[in-house]
């Protein structure tokens, strides 16, 4: 697949985020043309928090698994860069992603775009923008930066926190570059979105959430009740196993 071409035609890229190799293959089995990291879901599965907590090492370290478990693309949220942008591309790349998300937070900082494309020319990448998730959602603020990104060497923006398909429209109609969306419960339909322009369709830390409360709540019911209909699974041992044959 060239997956900067994959950006351009064709329904949009969905993908469903995963966070570690057994996540990554279960994804890929559902049919997933591409794995996407989440770096909310992979501090959670190390036992760290949200929010860039987590060391480069063990970061690169999980995407180094993810890669190894799959045979379809995978690209890398490496959240700010863990204090080492240029670094930490280099090594993600190394251990074969063919692409980053790389975010900004509460103000524009081109600088990361810059020094991430600097490393390889071949990456996709997708400049986060948290305008909406971190700030109060302003269009022309985002706008603004994705320019600026795109001057920088972006291939995509991402904008997370936003579900109202007015402003989604109009931030495909201004930014000229693919659009990723976070989509997830309460969110337009992956078929509006398509219609909307957006090119990229993720979930972020949906999946992990929604699979870190059942065991929340499997484990409290058989603690509290001493019942069991909350571990009641939709997959077999033998259909988990055979998932792993690889």
């Amino acid at each position: 697949m060239n997956f900067r071409a994959r950006h351009q035609s064709g329904e949009p890229l969905v993908l469903p985020n995963a966070w570690d190799a057994a996540s990554a293959r279960l994804v890929e089995r559902a049919g997933a043309e591409v794995v996407a990291t989440t770096s909310a879901g992979i501090a959670w599965s190390l036992g760290v928090p949200d929010g860039e907590r987590l060391g480069a090492d063990d970061a690169v370290e999980v995407v180094r698994r993810i890669v190894r478990a799959v045979d379809v693309p995978v690209t890398a949220d490496i959240e700010g860069g863990y204090g080492d942008v240029a670094g930490t591309v280099s090594r993600v790349r190394d251990v074969g992603v063919v692409g980053i998300n790389i975010e900004d937070g509460t103000r524009a900082r081109p600088e990361r775009i810059a020094a991430a494309r600097a490393v390889d020319e071949q990456l996709f990448v997708n400049a986060r923008i948290d305008t909406f998730l971190l700030g109060g959602g302003d269009i022309s603020e985002t706008v603004a930066r994705a320019r600026q990104y795109l001057d920088a060497g972006a291939d995509g923006i991402f904008v997370p926190g936003v579900v109202d398909g007015d402003v989604i429209a109009e931030l495909v109609e201004k930014i000229p570059a693919p659009v990723n969306v976070m989509a997830g419960p309460g969110a337009p339909s992956v078929a509006e979105l398509a219609r909307l322009g957006v090119r990229r369709v993720s979930v972020g830390a949906s999946i992990p959430m929604a699979a870190y409360s059942l065991v929340m709540a499997a484990a409290t019911e058989i603690l509290r009740f001493g019942t069991y209909e909350r571990s009641r699974a939709e997959l077999t041992h033998g259909e988990l196993n055979s998932a792993f044959v690889h």
